[in-house]
């Protein structure tokens, strides 16, 4: 029953993301996922502006990184929560790209409910350009030793505006 009711949730909020999207202006998109997924065949991207963001399940945590001074608090979507609702397979990968066309690839097994979130606020306020916002790729480095590795820093890109689903 339990899992019935996970679907259920998935499919609905999937269904509402799909129907806000295609009345975003581009010039409030904040993030554009394309590829294929539960969106379709992938030649129509999903655009997404903060308000959409925000609409989404809200995870959060406390961290310190190796770019910022002291422990902060992260808010955001977990890579978890945005797969779930994409519907992809475990052996995807996720080509997470900044506004400077930086780019790196994320095995979707990072993808965990205590993992990684897609960052809009940083204690408690909306992170600019400047500051590696508007959205940036923070795992909870804090939590386990094997998050704070060379690897896992690469994948934390900020300034993320483009995610492409890669098979």
């Amino acid at each position: 029953m339990r899992h019935s009711m996970l679907i259920l949730t998935c499919a609905l909020a999937l269904n509402t993301l799909l129907a806000i999207s295609t009345n975003a202006q581009s010039a409030d998109t904040l993030l554009t996922i394309s590829g294929q997924s539960a969106l379709g065949d992938g030649t129509k991207p999903l655009t997404l502006t903060r308000d959409q963001l925000l609409s989404l399940k809200a995870s959060s945590f406390e961290t310190s990184t190796i770019w910022t001074d002291g422990v902060h608090r992260f808010d955001g979507v977990s890579l978890h929560t945005l797969a779930s609702l994409l519907d992809l397979s475990s052996d995807t990968t996720l080509r997470a790209t900044a506004i400077n066309n930086y780019s790196v690839e994320i095995p979707l097994s990072d993808a965990t409910p205590d993992g990684p979130i897609i960052a809009y606020a940083m204690d408690g306020a909306d992170m600019s350009v400047r500051d590696k916002g508007p959205l940036w790729i923070v795992y909870p480095y804090d939590s386990r030793a094997s998050y704070r590795a060379e690897l896992i820093y690469a994948r934390s890109i900020w300034q993320i505006d483009r995610i492409d689903i890669v098979q």
